[in-house]
């Protein structure tokens, strides 16, 4: 695959510049990942001093993702528009002053407002962050450099809930916004100082309002829906059918009107590149195996094996060691090896893993899960390297900020749909399962009649009567089923995530046979 060289932007800078660019960016990312999960193990302590309910605390990470998922389509023209040093330096500043003002909120609605500029000005965080490094690094230091950027975007939903936790036993919750402060205002500094402007800045020719309008419409109103659809009872509500219904109005028109007017605020048109249209796809599936395994797996750690949320942090610590230590393998294994092969084993190796906890049951613990974990944390390496560059590398010019912002939102928005099917599917699966296991607690059945006497039996001697010895019985045998009726619950979610991420394998054939990034030699084995 020959990589488009519009112009060689990378040569205006040198190589310790460029290192320290990356430290400025890689910062930013951290702190925008890790802010998206850190605040939800502090959930608890935060109704405590603001006074509110579950469902109200719940906006408080809902309208940061709103407001992020919002954003990150415009990144591209945002940063063409005013300058790629200007709004990335201005997102880190808006980024950290939110954090600031976050951590002295005296009231929920303070707090929702900054939540959500903290989640507007992070979405540059991420996208502008990437497009930068893939126009000031040379090509044959793209895929490390990817592996770099990765370790923080693949790492930080590990992270977050475990330095949250941390942070909240020992401190209170306010420092988990307090922290960000030293870390931006060094970010800020260093992107000021050492970054230059792209040379693709473009002129401005209006703002597309219409389209700005219509993509906060139908994206905010999708991301409530998912947030919040699972907990409504779906299209059951009258509020959730509603929104489903503004967002797809929204979403259609804003496709249609983006496509035809003369200087649109998302350009659209980028996805008529064949690899980069699978790549967003195949990006989708991978946020949903990312965020909503990230998602699942701490439900059954905390709620079935009763492990707090800093126990729960170390056991998954394993898996994101194994992402950080794999990613820089395989940025160098991108120059020597066909990207689609690379991520079909990095498909196929997270089937695997997903398929291992599939076999989960009440007496799982840390050891069970070690070597899953550890498969599954590595297959996020062989995704993520190999599938940004394969999708990004046929970009020019500007198309690549406007491409790298469509393709995070696509992870983002699979996130999303990750943690709303699987909670959805968990739900449904969980109450099929205790239906069918109390079908088989009967008077007919001589090992439920047998247990029943036997728990009975054991609470007599403990000097209960008779009737509520009967009764506590009855309710250990309901916990014991609803327990089991879980622990297949959770099998079933594991297995339809290794199917979900196994079926997506055929589209890599999208992609050309070539190498992600040009080696030294010619490619031979190219279309």
């Amino acid at each position: 695959m020959a990589l488009p060289l519009t112009h060689a932007e990378y040569e205006e800078y040198s190589g310790r510049t460029r290192w320290i660019v990356l430290s400025a960016v890689m910062i930013g990312t951290l702190l925008q990942v890790i802010d998206s999960s850190i605040v939800n193990v502090s959930i608890p302590q935060m109704m405590g001093n603001l006074g509110v309910s579950l469902d109200e605390i719940g906006w408080v990470s809902t309208s940061y993702i709103i407001a992020n998922v919002i954003v990150l389509p415009l990144t591209g023209w945002l940063s063409s528009t005013f300058g790629r040093k200007r709004y990335l330096a201005t997102s880190i500043v808006i980024f950290t002053i939110a954090s600031f003002f976050c951590g002295i909120s005296t009231s929920l609605n303070m707090l929702i407002f900054f939540r959500i500029i903290q989640g507007a000005g992070g979405a540059a965080l991420l996208s502008t962050a990437q497009a930068t490094m893939m126009e000031i690094f040379p090509p044959a230091q793209l895929g490390m450099i990817q592996a770099i950027y990765g370790m923080g975007v693949m790492v930080g939903p590990t992270v977050g809930p475990t330095l949250g936790g941390w942070i909240t036993d020992n401190y209170s919750w306010p420092w988990i916004f307090f922290i960000n402060l030293p870390v931006g205002i060094l970010a800020t500094i260093l992107v000021t100082l050492f970054l230059h402007d792209s040379k693709h800045k473009r002129v401005a020719a209006g703002v597309d309002f219409v389209g700005i309008g219509l993509l906060a419409m139908g994206l905010g109103a999708m991301q409530i829906v998912l947030e919040k659809g699972n907990r409504e009872g779906w299209f059951g509500s009258n509020m959730i059918a509603s929104l489903a219904l503004t967002s797809v109005v929204g979403l259609v028109t804003f496709v249609l009107w983006e496509l035809h007017t003369p200087h649109p605020a998302v350009n659209l048109r980028v996805l008529k590149d064949r690899a980069f249209s699978a790549g967003t796809v195949f990006a989708t599936v991978l946020g949903f195996g990312l965020y909503g395994g990230t998602f699942v797996l701490p439900i059954f750690l905390q709620d079935i094996r009763g492990y707090t949320a800093q126990q729960t942090g170390l056991i998954m610590l394993p898996g994101a060691l194994a992402t950080a230590v794999v990613m820089p393998i395989v940025g160098r294994m991108v120059s020597h090896f066909s990207a689609r092969n690379l991520v079909a084993i990095g498909a196929i190796t997270f089937g695997v893993a997903m398929f291992m906890l599939s076999g989960i049951t009440m007496d799982t613990g840390p050891g069970n899960m070690l070597w899953p974990l550890i498969l599954r944390g590595a297959a996020m390496g062989f995704l993520f390297v190999p599938l940004t560059l394969a999708t990004l590398i046929g970009l020019r010019g500007r198309d690549i900020a406007e491409g790298t912002g469509l393709y995070n939102l696509s992870r983002q928005i699979g996130g999303s749909f990750g943690i709303a099917c699987l909670s959805t599917y968990l739900g449904h699966r969980t109450a099929a399962h205790r239906a069918d296991l109390v079908n088989n607690i009967n008077v007919y059945s001589v090992p439920a009649m047998e247990r029943l006497h036997g728990f009975q039996a054991y609470f007599q001697s403990l000097g209960s009567p008779l009737a509520v010895a009967r009764q506590q019985a009855l309710t250990l045998i309901d916990r014991t089923v609803q327990g089991q009726a879980a622990i297949l619950g959770f099998e079933d979610v594991f297995r339809m995530s290794a199917i979900i991420m196994i079926v997506a394998i055929p589209l890599l054939l999208f992609f050309k046979k070539g190498r992600s990034i040009p080696g030294s030699k010619p490619d031979t084995t190219s279309e």
